[in-house]
């Protein structure tokens, strides 16, 4: 989903998955798994990144709002990890229950 204001940001979120795709089908005969995560709103530094004063204070106050801790994203990524070898766990999107798009 394309998100107001973020083109190029929501852009970049398709190539990613265009990518780790392509990456996937040209490297499971070799056995090697691609697993791509999709975060929603994680506690980190990125909501301080914006250097337009308006879209900093709605992103630093949507992560107030929805954030969750890194730690969950960790574990989905150890979950990813610790599957069989004959699993792959090609994406996972994972965002706070509450936020909802």
């Amino acid at each position: 989903m394309a998100a107001g204001r973020g083109t190029v940001y929501s852009g970049t979120k398709f190539a990613v998955k265009a990518i780790s795709e392509g990456l996937r089908m040209e490297t499971a005969k070799d056995n090697i798994r691609v697993t791509t995560l999709y975060p929603g709103a994680v506690e980190s530094e990125l909501k301080y990144g914006s250097s337009d004063p308006e879209a900093s204070a709605g992103i630093q106050a949507f992560y107030k709002e929805y954030e969750i801790p890194a730690d969950s994203v960790a574990r989905a990524i150890a979950y990813a990890i610790e599957q069989p070898e004959d699993v792959a766990i090609n994406e996972i999107t994972l965002r706070p229950t509450k936020q909802e798009f």
